[in-house]
């Protein structure tokens, strides 16, 4: 029995020590900083149906006003580089929406991205697709409206990508906390809310400590101005912190036995207003 302990505890030393020998050493890193504003205009036009069914079809498009990157990459370069005014992106969004009971929304949708800052020559380089779908869940009192939004989504891309690095097919889940505020006789509804978006299949080699991460937190205040019946205007500020790891295998190499990986965090802090058309009927 004793000689079974020592051989057992001799084999989970072993399995220790192999995993401590040929573990991922993240020391080769760098880490930049991003400061981005931006301006967004944007419409959606949304048909409804007694069924609690609805239908609607959005477009936003997304300028930089100013755009600076500064810090050091994990070969040790320093990079201080600031963009002028330039297209950033821009959003064409197909969505179902269905409400089967009052407090319960269920929806999903596509999204086709197309990309400012990328190789034009190629679709590949600018065009990302996005599939979504999700869950809300929403309370009403007197004065207000909270709500708690699920959404997980599927970011597609077609360039070639490796797959130790990222996912060319990423899964994510954004969870939204808000609340829409009622002011009494009058056409306009202001509103908050915050938002987390966590990755759920980032690569081991990109991945946190072995864990998924935080990539994006967002938080968003404006308010809702009923100009027609059927119409709005939705004024808006968001902040978006996001993070990110930059991860190259190719540059990675071996100290000892300790496989030293090529990191380069991410950062940027982004101020964003908008203005948004909705027509609804």
């Amino acid at each position: 029995m004793r000689r079974s302990f020592i051989i057992s505890l001799c084999f989970v030393l072993c399995l220790l020590y192999s995993a401590a020998a040929f573990a991922t050493d993240y020391n080769s890193t760098g880490s930049t900083t991003e400061q981005r504003v931006q301006t967004r205009v944007g419409a959606d036009f949304t048909k409804h149906w007694k069924c609690g069914v609805q239908l609607s079809i959005g477009e936003e498009l997304r300028f930089d006003l100013m755009d600076n990157v500064v810090g050091t990459t994990s070969k040790s370069e320093a990079i201080d580089t600031a963009y002028g005014a330039a297209f950033n992106k821009s959003y064409t969004t197909l969505s179902l929406a269905y409400t089967p009971i009052e407090y319960v929304k269920l929806d999903a949708g596509y999204t086709l991205r197309i990309l400012g800052r990328k190789d034009w020559s190629d679709p590949n380089e600018f065009i990302r697709h996005r599939v979504f779908f999700g869950v809300t869940g929403s309370y009403k009192t007197q004065y207000a409206k909270l709500y708690l939004r699920e959404r997980f989504l599927l970011e597609m891309r077609t360039d070639s990508v490796n797959t130790d690095e990222k996912q060319a097919y990423a899964w994510l889940l954004r969870s939204r906390l808000g609340a829409d505020f009622y002011v009494p006789g009058k056409p306009v509804k202001p509103y908050i809310w915050a938002e987390l978006e966590n990755t759920l299949n980032a690569p081991e080699f990109q991945q946190n400590n072995g864990q998924q991460f935080i990539t994006n937190v967002r938080l968003q205040a404006g308010v809702k101005w009923r100009i027609t019946k059927l119409s709005s205007l939705n004024f808006y500020y968001r902040f978006t912190y996001g993070y990110d790891r930059d991860i190259n295998v190719n540059k990675s190499y071996y100290s000892g036995k300790k496989l030293k990986l090529r990191l380069d965090e991410q950062k940027e802090f982004q101020h964003a207003i908008g203005v948004q058309y909705s027509l609804d009927w």
